[in-house]
């Protein structure tokens, strides 16, 4: 059984309003109001300082849970949107492992379910640490990154992109966070993302709602579950008008997904569920045995679906 046995998070210390972005984005006045009425977009988090090892440091470092099992630790994961996001030979992963002192550790990057690798990661790490055999060892996943480009910054009229970092602790057992489900499609027809033709795009936006519902009530189904079961959404936090719409589709109530980081942090890349974890956490939003649904949609496009109990 998969169990998240620690999770913390970083906000970067710069909170951005969207406005003061438009020349940078290269969005008319048009489209940042848009953002901003319909999409709940306010703010968006950035740190001015440090890199993408920087960021993931500033995460891992306030895992305690990590600290004197690092001998334990068989896997990090690292958790990515962008294909490339250092030059190379400089591998993120790689620098966090060691200055972690993580020196059992085999450190590699999975990117292929985009926005959603960081479930991925969360199954991928459960599913090694099973066939690894030995109940005392732990994987790491690291997610969040650096919008170092414009393609990185924003998805287009879609989301804006913060800065959020989350390191997650994996391990196999019994815990207070217990992996119930995980369903995941990818619809390859769509597989260009952002360079998507007008006519693909425009069906992509049609298939998007009932491609995400689809495996949410996959998972659900797999965890023995209705709808209605499910105490909490957390969402990936692109923006409130898909989930409000998501919601209509599934005939499951709004209040019952947790929005409250859209208008503050941006779309943090495969970081926004454990982001929205820890501050369901903190706002007392879950009880012991709630069960909890973390969704994200990556472009090219996968959307997946993971359910755990509290």
């Amino acid at each position: 059984m998969t169990v998240l046995k620690g999770l913390a998070t970083n906000l970067p210390s710069r909170r951005v309003p969207i406005r003061s972005l438009q020349e940078e984005l290269e969005l008319p006045p048009e489209q940042i109001k848009m953002f901003e009425r319909f999409y709940d977009l306010s703010h968006i988090l950035r740190e001015p300082e440090g890199d993408i090892t920087d960021l993931l440091l500033a995460a891992a470092g306030k895992l305690s849970e990590l600290r004197g099992l690092e001998e334990r630790i068989r896997f990090v994961i690292q958790a990515r949107t962008m294909p490339v996001a250092t030059p190379y030979p400089v591998s993120a992963v790689h620098e966090v492992a060691q200055a972690l002192g993580l020196r059992r550790a085999q450190a590699f990057v999975v990117f292929h379910h985009a926005c959603a690798s960081g479930l991925l990661a969360v199954d991928l790490a459960g599913r090694l640490l099973e066939e690894n055999g030995d109940p005392d060892t732990l994987a790491l996943v690291l997610a969040g990154e650096k919008t170092f480009t414009l393609a990185a910054k924003l998805v287009p009229d879609a989301a804006i992109n913060g800065e959020g970092t989350a390191a997650v602790l994996v391990g196999p057992g019994s815990g207070r966070d217990r992996l119930l489900s995980y369903a995941t499609r990818t619809h390859g027809r769509f597989s260009a993302g952002l360079t998507l033709s007008a006519a693909l795009a425009a069906e992509f936006g049609e298939v998007y709602p009932k491609a995400l519902a689809e495996v949410i009530q996959e998972a659900a189904e797999r965890a023995g579950l209705d709808l209605a079961d499910l105490d909490l959404i957390l969402p990936h936090n692109v923006n409130r008008v898909s989930w409000v719409r998501l919601c209509r589709l599934l005939g499951f109530p709004l209040d019952r997904v947790f929005l409250d980081n859209i208008p503050v942090t941006g779309h943090c890349f495969c970081a926004d569920p454990f982001l929205n974890l820890q501050s369901a956490r903190e706002l007392g939003r879950l009880n012991p045995g709630d069960r909890y649904l973390m969704a994200a949609v990556g472009l090219g496009a996968t959307f997946s679906a993971m359910i755990f109990e509290h």
